[in-house]
């Protein structure tokens, strides 16, 4: 009697020391050191169900390579998943209004988040790059002051 065996997908991180602390974590698992500036061709082309990047597209300098990268490797119809903080209009007028908007969005962080994200912009970003938006997930907290949200993104 045969069970469903889940396919075991290669994992992507540019930090070495990362990688080596999930591949003595996973061994199973095959790692790359890659990261979205890189030729993701290592991986195939247009291969992947899903691509799946968690709290990382706040920290790109130019964010657009995100959703290149993903397109490169995702098969037609397959889904980017993205999460972020969330940075919408109420959370941004109550962070004002509580007096803790410099400290949220502090300049004097030396690395952290240098891109804010809203819905309504990560959708834009994700549209432009010819994916389609097909979920949102508001995580943490209460709606519309939500820490964090999701994305579901489809390649046509």
């Amino acid at each position: 009697m045969g069970g469903y065996v889940p396919a075991v997908n290669p994992e992507c991180d540019p930090s070495e020391d990362g990688l080596k602390f999930a591949r003595r974590s996973f061994p199973h698992i095959p790692f790359h050191q890659l990261g979205v500036y890189d030729d993701p061709t290592v991986l195939g082309g247009g291969d992947f169900d899903i691509v799946v990047s968690g709290e990382v597209i706040e920290h790109i300098f130019l964010p657009r390579i995100l959703p290149r990268f993903a397109s490169r490797i995702l098969r037609q119809g397959g889904h980017l998943i993205l999460t972020t903080p969330y940075h919408g209009y109420l959370k941004n007028l109550a962070l004002a209004v509580s007096g803790k908007l410099d400290a949220h969005f502090t300049a004097l962080w030396d690395g952290g988040h240098i891109k804010f994200w809203s819905r309504d912009t990560l959708s834009r970003l994700l549209s432009e790059e010819g994916f389609s938006v097909t979920g949102f997930i508001g995580t943490g907290r209460v709606p519309f002051l939500w820490k964090s949200m999701i994305l579901i993104a489809q390649k046509p």
